[in-house]
């Protein structure tokens, strides 16, 4: 492995603890003492990363147990971006859960494990006092081959309550540190809506914000007993190291194409490890706004529509009659396009919202989505390709997560086919995605870090679009 540098993982007891604005804080304090911070977040959330990233300066990176093989995972961590020398990591939601309910895969534990970093354990300490003891005995017993190094409390009432806290940990757990007591800041909290937190997109991540998140950290817990904690780090067991995820990094392909990407409050939600194994594949990444810009990029090969929130800006989308026209005209001439969730419904003929008001979209594919007030499916999704397509070859198996509050209403033209057979975590099996020509879209976000042979084969499939096919503007 590379030189050991300084990290924690920073865990909860439970969703909404306060571990993201713990990790945040913690993230924006060590800058301002010097440190570079390269910032990781466990399992399959697009949002808290991209916070991450905008207090950080440094693309953020998704590391799963359930959708990764380890070997990836460690190979990922390992490659951290040009000489950061903090490691902090964010775990998903409480500490031990994961995929499922009688084993480790996917947990925030899981993955301490395998990186050998210690773990701060945030708890929520609202209407609890001599209790806490026992919560954290619980956490600290649960998995023996766990290094739990300290505790964090949030939402503390005042100095009583702090004081009635680290009283408590000092009679019944004197060798696990109390190493911080943070009050409730309702100010500090990040805005939340139906997916989860809003995106650092629609938060003001200017110097003043990360300068309050920094002095609220530094006064009331202790960053110096954190800071000697990161270098307590153990190297993990040696992975498969650099091409774990199947690409030479020493040896990138030189561009071959150029990749459109759309990117904006709209589109947001992609792995960056994504992002990377395209541009290592050999595409140029050319970002550009459904919502503001009036065509696509110039000499464009393909198109990439990641997820979003396209249903809290469908009023501007639809409005943006030239974008959608020219996106429906590249369709048809056969250039290749990948859709995921939010990218899918902005493909589709119409996006209805929660009051029944219908938006024009690009109408690639003759269907309806229509908002509903619940979710209509979460969780790990393994897909199996049902035929040749942008990502591959049939029968390559890739690894994905789904969550939408969104339904489909209509009929299919003929011609569309399934793109895949889906397997869920319940062994329940259903096919989803559809394939239109050169166009691939599904609910499903897929990590191509699960086969990167599906980066190579999309940036292939735009290569391979003829020029003389090229689509043209107008």
């Amino acid at each position: 492995m590379t030189e050991c540098i300084p990290g924690l993982v920073i865990a909860g007891t439970h969703s909404g603890c306060g571990k993201t604005q713990v990790a945040l804080a913690l993230a924006a304090a060590l800058m301002v003492r010097g440190f570079r911070v390269q910032g990781f977040k466990v399992g399959p959330d697009f949002i808290d990363p991209s916070h991450m990233t905008a207090v950080t300066g440094r693309a953020t990176h998704n590391l799963d147990g359930w959708m990764l093989s380890r070997d990836t995972v460690l190979e990922l961590f390992q490659r951290r971006d040009d000489g950061s020398d903090f490691c902090l990591v964010e775990g998903v939601m409480g500490l031990f859960d994961g995929a499922s309910g009688r084993e480790e895969t996917g947990s925030t534990a899981q993955m301490a494990k395998w990186l050998g970093l210690p773990v701060v354990l945030v708890v929520d300490a609202r209407s609890q006092g001599r209790s806490v003891a026992a919560l954290v005995r619980g956490f600290r017993d649960f998995d023996p081959d766990l290094r739990l190094a300290g505790v964090m409390f949030t939402k503390v009432g005042g100095p009583e309550h702090a004081r009635i806290l680290r009283e408590a940990m000092r009679a019944y757990l004197p060798e696990l540190p109390c190493l911080g007591c943070l009050p409730r800041r309702p100010d500090l909290a990040l805005p939340s809506r139906h997916l989860g937190l809003h995106t650092a997109r629609d938060v003001d991540w200017g110097a003043q914000q990360r300068k309050t998140l920094s002095a609220w950290i530094e006064r009331d817990a202790d960053v110096p007993d954190l800071l000697v904690l990161a270098k307590t780090r153990i190297d993990p067991l040696p992975g498969a190291g650099a091409g774990a995820t199947g690409v030479n990094q020493n040896n990138a392909r030189p561009v071959m194409i150029r990749l459109a990407v759309a990117l904006d409050r709209a589109f947001c939600f992609y792995y960056q490890e994504n992002l990377d194994l395209l541009r290592r594949a050999g595409a140029e990444l050319a970002f550009f706004s459904p919502l503001a810009d009036k065509d696509l990029p110039r000499d464009v090969q393909g198109l990439y529509l990641g997820g979003g929130y396209p249903e809290l800006h469908a009023s501007k989308l639809s409005a943006n009659e030239s974008m959608r026209a020219c996106v429906l005209r590249a369709a048809r001439s056969g250039m290749p396009m990948y859709a995921e969730c939010g990218g899918f419904l902005y493909l589709l003929s119409d996006l209805q919202d929660l009051e029944g008001r219908g938006y024009s979209m690009a109408g690639v594919f003759s269907l309806q989505a229509r908002m509903c007030s619940r979710f209509q499916a979460l969780g790990y999704r393994e897909v199996t390709l049902a035929e040749d397509c942008l990502l591959g070859n049939k029968g390559n198996v890739l690894r994905g997560h789904e969550f939408h509050y969104s339904s489909l209403d209509g009929a299919m033209h003929e011609s569309a086919q399934a793109a895949y057979l889906v397997r869920d975590r319940q062994g329940r099996e259903y096919t989803e995605g559809l394939r239109f020509g050169n166009v691939l879209a599904s609910y499903i976000h897929l990590h191509f870090g699960s086969c990167p042979r599906a980066a190579a084969a999309l940036v292939a499939a735009c290569a391979a679009w003829p020029k003389a096919l090229k689509y043209k503007f107008p």
